[in-house]
């Protein structure tokens, strides 16, 4: 069952921190601020570390954006803090500027709906509004890595929708038109656009 538009499951747990400390982390201390939480398989896998290296790449896209990123996955804090003292040539991720949550015990996933058959977490990514409501969910199975720049997107799409009280289209982007989200509104836009 989709968690769109729920209060989005509160947790605590164990994280590394970007300066490599081991602190308890707590998912309701960041309202006010935007949240994307992605799920993750495991630590010293193969598609996961393209895909924590990407976000870490545009991280500072999404602190301009007021969000924060925290990454989860069934490996403990431990096995976390070893891949991220690992270089990436040897296998590792090196440095990371946004938290890695531990869920030994499953149940951030379970929480999430996203464990695989109580064994390791499908790829889930959850953007949690200001308020702490799940806004947008997309879960992928585990060969299929997620796009970095559609999370950018569809943050940016929510930021506009709360500013402006306009809906965006398909394919929206920033600096596009959006509509006014009513009768008359979606038909100026679709005659304008030709759609």
């Amino acid at each position: 069952m989709s968690l769109v538009t729920q209060a989005a499951p509160d947790f605590t747990a164990q994280a590394v921190l970007p300066d490599l400390s081991i602190q308890e982390l707590k998912l309701s201390s960041y309202q006010g601020k935007y949240v994307v939480l992605f799920f993750y398989p495991l630590d010293f896998t193969f598609v996961c570390p393209s895909e924590i290296i990407a976000f870490d790449r545009e991280v500072k896209k999404f602190e301009a954006l007021g969000a924060v990123l925290l990454g989860v996955s069934v490996d403990s804090q431990f096995t976390h803090w070893a891949w991220r003292n690992t270089p990436r040539d040897k296998g590792g991720i090196g440095e990371i500027h946004y938290p890695l949550v531990s869920d030994l015990d499953k149940k951030i996933s379970r929480a999430y709906g996203v464990l695989l058959n109580e064994s390791v977490a499908l790829r889930g990514l959850f953007l949690i509004d200001r308020k702490g409501v799940v806004r947008h969910e997309l879960v992928n199975d585990l060969p299929l890595g997620r796009s970095v720049e559609e999370a950018l997107r569809v943050l940016e799409a929510l930021r506009f929708t709360e500013e402006h009280g306009e809906v965006c289209p398909a394919n929206w982007h920033r600096g596009e038109d959006a509509m006014k989200p009513t009768a008359e509104g979606v038909a100026s836009y679709l005659a304008k656009h030709g759609k």
